[in-house]
């Protein structure tokens, strides 16, 4: 398996009601921090940019971790978008961003 492409793994049904649930718990915790939903829902991601990062990141941890270059991560979500076809609008929303975790950046910056 070349390190491009993604390790084989649950159904996209499956990895859909995993995001489900963890989008579910980033607006919980937001609402509990007293955020305002009409300022902070447009910034979320999707269910299906969450399971394409989900894939992106296994597919990284996969391959000895780090930070991919910006080709290869490309590389990986273009395979992401070619095994899951209909993942393949979030996979062309994410290309070319800085495919971090931009929703969650009050809850980093309280960590620090």
């Amino acid at each position: 398996m070349s390190p491009d492409r993604t390790p084989p793994r649950a159904s996209l049904e499956l990895l859909r009601a995993e995001a489900s649930d963890e989008l579910s718990v980033l607006i919980e915790e937001r609402l509990r921090r007293g955020e305002d939903p009409w300022e902070f829902m447009e910034e979320l991601p999707t269910v299906d940019e969450l399971v394409v990062l989900t894939l992106r990141a296994e597919n990284i941890a996969a391959y000895g971790g780090g930070r991919p270059s910006i080709a290869r991560n490309d590389r990986v979500l273009r395979q992401i978008a070619f095994d899951h076809p209909p993942l393949a609008r979030a996979v062309w929303r994410l290309l070319g961003s800085e495919p971090h975790r931009r929703w969650d950046l009050g809850t980093r910056a309280d960590a620090s």
